[in-house]
């Protein structure tokens, strides 16, 4: 039987992912995330990246994207949430739970505070892992 080079790829793709489901994360996590950006885009008009004076965090399919990110003291996160019926919060340390956000709607905070500093969703941390990190760096 003769095999294609895309057919051994995914085959080999799927024992990776078997014996190391980190990976199958890693890739469902991308996959989750690079809809988010789509969806930005549809509801923006332009990319996430493209916005000025903030870094954008994307909330969608009970995901931050990215869920890490390393920024300079000073700078402002807005979360955005790209999801199409669910809300989410956000809490970071020392501060009181956002506001929800409901489908289109955006929570800001500005990182005054070197070091790492993790963040959750108010409503699905527990059930769903919806949790993130910002690492605060020295300008």
């Amino acid at each position: 039987m003769k095999r294609t080079l895309a057919a051994f790829a995914l085959s080999s793709t799927a024992v990776l992912c078997a014996a190391f489901p980190v990976l199958a994360d890693d890739d469902k996590t991308a996959a989750i995330c690079a809809e988010a950006e789509d969806r930005y885009v549809e509801l923006f008009g332009h990319p996430s990246d493209q916005e000025e004076g903030v870094v954008v965090v994307k909330m969608y399919k009970y995901n931050f994207c990215p869920g890490e990110l390393v920024v300079p003291v000073g700078t402002t996160v807005r979360w955005v949430n790209v999801d199409k019926r669910t809300s989410h919060s956000v809490i970071v340390p020392n501060e009181p739970e956002s506001d929800r956000a409901f489908p289109e709607e955006t929570i800001e905070y500005t990182f005054l505070t070197e070091g790492d500093q993790e963040y959750l969703c108010g409503p699905h941390w527990e059930t769903q892992n919806m949790i993130g990190m910002v690492t605060v760096t020295s300008k």
